[in-house]
């Protein structure tokens, strides 16, 4: 899954589990043409995706217009460390979490689970566009 730093969705691909994330990462990366994101030029990753193959990819398929940015923890440190950039996806794929049709797989094929994140998305972006207010604001009874 790609997506920008407002946790906009711009590309998504489903694999298999079985299928490392560095070696799916083309075919998400492969979506995303010059045309329509001109403005595009890094590709943040964690160190997960710091794959020789990815970079070799990268520099074959899009001389000098992308660059990989792995992102990565600084040494010596322990426990949860705030990594920039890093919090985007994560957040974006914790939104997607709270959709319950994500909860557990239920899909069939790769296709349709994808078809599904993209509508989970557009219907997150669509509440963001429209906050509705479901919560009745709380009223405490009145001592007697």
């Amino acid at each position: 899954m790609s997506g920008d730093l407002l946790g906009r969705l711009l590309a998504v691909v489903v694999t298999s589990a079985v299928i490392d994330d560095a070696v799916a990462a083309p075919q998400v990366l492969g979506q995303l043409g010059r045309a329509p994101h001109p403005r595009l030029a890094v590709v943040g990753a964690d160190h997960k995706y710091y794959h020789q193959d990815l970079t070799q990819w990268i520099a074959t398929q899009s001389p000098g217009q992308w660059r990989l940015e792995s992102v990565r923890r600084p040494p010596g440190t322990t426990g949860v460390v705030w990594l920039p950039r890093r919090w985007v996806v994560e957040g974006t794929c914790a939104w997607l979490g709270c959709c319950r049709r994500h909860s557990r797989d239920s899909e069939r094929s790769t296709a349709s689970s994808e078809l599904m994140l993209r509508i989970s998305v557009m219907h997150l972006m669509l509440k963001r566009l429209h906050p509705v207010n479901v919560y009745p604001p709380c009223r405490y009874r009145l001592a007697a």
